[in-house]
């Protein structure tokens, strides 16, 4: 089902985000990061530092992750399983909790300023949530300026399962008591959007992650540039 009206949007009550390449950059929050990542698993070896790299998807000169990595809409779980056998004496459970320390602390870089779109949106009455294949502990620390501003915060090991099944994003649904055809699914992935799919909501594509425009209508009821045209998007304008 698609929900291309007008009508549509003003019959939303919630909104669900993604978290990575939504809320925030995806390129300019975590292509540093992996950068040093690499640099430090490899032992600032490049030829080792440029085999994970090509496992994940990653293109090490320019910093920037390829529209096919894997890490895009993966979990945390998933990356440690790609790169733990080229970690000798590594384990997935030992690296999975390395790469969540170390993602706690990545330098983050807003989509768009959040607070004040955040309270704009909340303050006309709807429901906020987040629904990230990272893990909720990171999200939670990645948010903690807004937290306060969510109705719920999930991630892949939350209990509900990873995107793209709609677990999360019908738990959402539940907590706020609203119809899942009343929440709008905002995400920056395939992923997302054919989650918020089998899940019954409407979609939004955002274009701040690495997926371009003809990647996301398909899935899309709208593709905007950013989360900072939701308010237009929401008001018909």
């Amino acid at each position: 089902m698609r929900f291309t009206g007008r009508d549509a949007m003003k019959n939303i009550r919630a909104i669900l985000f993604d978290k990575d390449g939504t809320l925030f950059d995806f390129q300019a929050t975590w292509g540093a990061w992996a950068q040093r990542l690499l640099t430090e698993f490899s032992g600032n070896d490049r030829a080792r530092a440029d085999e994970m790299a090509q496992v994940l998807g990653f293109d090490l000169a320019t910093g920037r992750f390829l529209p096919q990595s894997p890490v895009i809409a993966g979990t945390g779980r998933k990356v440690a399983e790609l790169l733990t056998p080229m970690l000798p004496g590594q384990t997935i459970d030992a690296l999975e909790a390395h790469l969540a320390r170390e993602a706690s602390i990545a330098p983050l870089v807003p989509a768009t300023p959040l607070r004040p779109l955040l309270e704009s949106v909340r303050n006309s009455g709807l429901k906020l949530g987040v629904a990230t294949n990272d893990f909720e502990s990171v999200a939670r620390d990645h948010l903690s300026d807004v937290l306060a501003l969510f109705d719920f915060i999930a991630g892949f090991d939350s209990g509900y399962g990873g995107k793209p099944e709609p677990g999360m994003l019908l738990a959402f649904a539940r907590q706020c008591r609203v119809h899942p055809r009343d929440v709008l699914m905002v995400g920056d992935s395939t992923h997302d959007l054919l989650a918020g799919r089998a899940a019954g909501m409407p979609t939004l594509g955002v274009l701040t992650g690495v997926a371009t425009e003809a990647d996301l209508a398909p899935f899309a009821d709208h593709v905007r540039a950013n989360i900072g045209d939701l308010p237009k998007l929401l008001h018909g304008m």
